[in-house]
């Protein structure tokens, strides 16, 4: 049986630099501290940062006064940062660059009087985030059918930004039916959608050219990862998402000569190699990886951490 990996897979430049983080902060103040959030949508990883000292919380409130507390990756509302700043948290900063860069922009608009359209899945940690950290309402959109019901008149100054982690092509689809819609539209077209999401979806849909069948390495709260096996599924190809080996079925690969491997963002390459492994336990497998993008992008660590990074 054939095995072929996607390139590029797994973990990205804004996970990387999350984990580096919590590990850093562990090494440097000590165990426990204490992560608002799932640092990254990975039971894996956090299992492991847990294992490590790190304490997982959903709200402040469970954090003691003057603990260090790390944001995660998705990013928090502004008001999240001031209940951190009045409790005397030591807060260190995971949000993904890419993350931040969206707010930034999303403020801008503000700033200049338009009204915010956000493209992204509600509930979403990263969503929440964003619509927090504007200083003005922010509509919340997911279809072209979401942009016919905006209550927003057709001549008004609007403006939209996107969740990082949606698919390119669905986004496209609803930006043209924005500007379809409304007469004075700014935006940035797809550059909100981070590289690392953008790259992953190529290689999917090269990947299903391939093959027969696509198993995706990702958690179930992932959304790149759930993105990544309906890309595979929308090319004709039967696509599984897993988080391990565990969860790969010998029945999904019956009459199959060769499978697509790929993963999330936040799947580590470990993960990646246990899923291997079990094929390899169902049949003499020859692996493979697909030519495509080497990623080279990293991100800085917070200040506070620079001088642990060194030693």
């Amino acid at each position: 049986m054939k095995v072929i990996l996607a390139q590029p897979r797994g973990y990205c430049a804004g996970v990387v630099r999350a984990i580096e983080i919590v590990e850093r902060a562990l090494e440097k103040y000590g165990a426990p501290v204490y992560v608002r959030h799932e640092i990254v949508h990975n039971r894996h990883v956090v299992d492991n940062l847990r294992a490590k000292g790190a304490r997982f919380v959903e709200d402040l409130s469970e954090v003691p006064a003057g603990a260090v507390t790390i944001f995660s990756a998705h990013g928090v509302a502004r008001s999240v940062e001031q209940d951190a700043e009045h409790r005397g948290l030591s807060v260190l900063d995971a949000t993904c660059p890419l993350v931040s860069k969206v707010h930034i922009q999303g403020q801008r608009y503000v700033d200049q009087g338009r009204t915010v359209i956000l493209i992204g899945h509600a509930g979403h940690p990263e969503v929440e985030g964003t619509m927090g950290q504007l200083t003005a309402p922010v509509h919340l959109i997911q279809s072209i059918q979401d942009v016919r019901e905006l209550d927003i008149p057709n001549d008004a100054p609007v403006a939209y930004i996107t969740q990082t982690t949606l698919s390119v092509d669905d986004t496209k689809a609803v930006i043209a039916a924005l500007r379809e819609r409304f007469s004075n539209l700014v935006g940035p077209e797809t550059r909100d959608i981070c590289y690392a999401t953008q790259n992953r979806q190529t290689a999917v849909r090269e990947l299903a050219k391939l093959v027969d069948v696509i198993l995706v390495v990702g958690a179930r709260n992932s959304s790149n990862s759930n993105r990544l096996r309906e890309i595979g599924e929308e090319a004709g190809v039967p696509s599984y998402l897993v988080n391990d080996g565990s969860e790969v079925s010998p029945d999904w690969l019956q009459g199959k000569q060769a499978v697509g491997l790929t993963a999330g963002a936040s799947a580590p390459d470990v993960l990646v190699e246990d899923v291997v492994a079990v094929l390899r336990s169902f049949a003499p497998i020859q692996i493979s990886t697909l030519p495509g993008i080497e990623e080279r992008i990293q991100f800085r660590l917070p200040a506070q951490l620079l001088e642990a990074a060194v030693q």
